[in-house]
């Protein structure tokens, strides 16, 4: 059918309305206040289209949705299963779409989940699951091309145990001391197990267990039945066990390679028996709803956080050259000079450390020095 046609409407203050609306067009209901504008689009039409769509759910799905009264009509006749905006002012809040409104997205996740087929980002190839065999030639492969390299690759063996979620995780922590485990790694930094380290339980978190640590050289690629190898070989194994089918090498940036001394990493790769790419040897995790969040750190975009929009500053908007920063020469920091709050104290201490004159006019300052105020250095202070 091309029309929605309803037949002896009276709900709420309809008067036994007859009317057919077009599909496939941009419909819109005017009149006076009170006239019936709401009661035909929400009380009638969707409130129909619901119902319909609820009774052809299961009984199970039934007992959770609910199911909406039927209209005060005589009939309605195609009309489809139908979604609402509700009459409200519109949300300034940036993360409010046409699906979040109508909670269609979250059907929409879950669908993207279940069906979606995920591609390799580099070369375009569909992701399928790797095999241990393979991940192990693909470690040895990448052993190979950092010993070629730099003469020497050194490696954590990682098994992911936790990504993203709250907790205290004792007992985690206490099945891996029993198991034999020394070291974890938790949200990017290294911990013995048996030391005494503090974790939030409601901050979300990453825990990796530190499977072992291998270390190769030149010589030992030309006898893959070295102790090194099959080492290499049970640790992999080890780690998809205890993670359910992933596990991370980490190269290690610190020549020392002990523990607990929090080796920094140089790179790390994922490699899991879920998704990788067989050509770039690119691992994903598996698909999850979260993964089309874009409320969620692990969907959202990691440049504008989800936000769809990008908040930069003009520097010739706040920026005054005839002044200095003490007199007020960049605006968000006018009074910071005679300021003594914790930011002050921490801005004055940086530009003692970087030696900049916060007393000499902003023209006067080299380039560099007048960066290093408006973008900071990237350390902490």
């Amino acid at each position: 059918m091309e029309e929605i046609i309803i037949r002896g409407a009276r709900q709420h203050n309809l008067k036994n309305i007859d009317v057919a609306i077009p599909k496939n067009k941009l419909v819109v209901l005017t009149g006076l206040s009170g006239s019936g504008k709401s009661s035909l689009a929400f009380d009638t039409l969707y409130a129909e289209g619901q119902r319909r769509y609820v009774e052809s759910l299961s009984t199970y799905a039934r007992q959770f949705l609910g199911i909406m009264n039927k209209p005060d009509v005589d009939a309605i006749e195609g009309l489809s299963p139908a979604i609402a905006i509700d009459q409200k002012s519109v949300s300034q809040n940036p993360r409010s779409t046409v699906g979040t409104v109508t909670e269609i997205y979250d059907y929409l996740r879950l669908l993207f989940a279940r069906i979606g087929h995920p591609h390799c980002p580099k070369c375009g190839r569909e992701i399928s699951r790797q095999s241990p065999e393979e991940i192990l030639n693909l470690a040895k492969a990448l052993i190979r091309e950092k010993v070629g390299q730099k003469g020497v690759a050194r490696l954590f063996i990682l098994s992911p145990l936790v990504s993203g979620k709250k907790g205290e995780f004792a007992g985690l922590f206490e099945n891996l001391i029993k198991k034999g485990f020394s070291f974890i790694r938790l949200d990017r930094q290294f911990f013995r197990l048996d030391e005494d380290f503090t974790i939030l339980k409601n901050n979300r978190h990453t825990i990796e267990a530190v499977v072992d640590r291998l270390s190769f050289e030149k010589k030992d690629l030309k006898n893959e039945k070295s102790p090194q190898w099959r080492r290499l070989t049970e640790a992999i194994n080890s780690a998809l066990t205890l993670s359910n089918g992933e596990v991370i090498l980490m190269e290690a940036h610190d020549p020392s390679f002990e523990l607990p001394d929090r080796p920094k990493a140089t790179a790390e790769h994922l490699f899991s028996e879920l998704f990788a790419c067989p050509v770039c040897g690119l691992s994903l995790p598996e698909v999850e709803p979260r993964t089309f969040s874009f409320n969620s750190p692990f969907g959202a975009c990691p440049t504008c956080n989800g936000l769809g929009a990008l908040l930069r500053f003009d520097p010739k908007l706040v920026l005054n050259l005839n002044l200095s920063v003490s007199e007020g020469g960049i605006m968000p920091l006018g009074k910071i000079y005679y300021q003594d709050s914790w930011y002050a104290r921490i801005f004055k201490k940086f530009a003692e450390e970087e030696k900049i004159d916060l007393r000499r006019p902003l023209k006067e300052l080299p380039k560099e020095d007048l960066k290093k105020i408006l973008e900071g250095t990237g350390e902490k202070v």
